[in-house]
């Protein structure tokens, strides 16, 4: 599996019947860009993927965001919504975190068991 950099890149999610749905992605890898996450902002265009990570929380966090833990595989193993102020608890399986907008993952079509695959900006899987 290929190493990811703070950055941006697509996020593509494998649905049933062979189709695949393209969102764009942030990337928070260090240890900064992770603690950051989604605080302070207001809204977020695509996901945020946190690597490594198996837990979440959403303290000082101002919407309400949909919750994908991934195996190291990137398949789905749990999605959770969560509103502001929660601690998620950490799966054990969980390798990554994706969060995004409470409602976009449905809209995605991701669900457990779902495969996904990252897309860095500078064209590295």
């Amino acid at each position: 599996m290929a190493r990811w950099r703070d950055g941006r890149g697509t996020l593509v999610v494998h649905g049933g019947g062979g189709g695949a749905t393209a969102v764009p992605l942030e990337i928070a890898t260090s240890y900064r860009a992770r603690t950051k996450g989604l605080l302070g902002r207001d809204g977020l265009e695509g996901a945020l993927l946190l690597s490594p990570a198996n837990g979440i929380h959403t303290f000082r966090m101002r919407i309400p965001i949909d919750v994908a833990y991934l195996d190291r595989r990137l398949n789905v193993i749990a999605v959770r919504t969560m509103p502001p102020g929660r601690l998620g608890r950490p799966r054990l399986r969980s390798r990554h975190v994706l969060e995004a907008e409470a409602g976009a993952m449905a809209e995605w079509g991701v669900e457990v068991g779902t495969r996904v695959t990252v897309e860095a900006a500078d064209g590295r899987p």
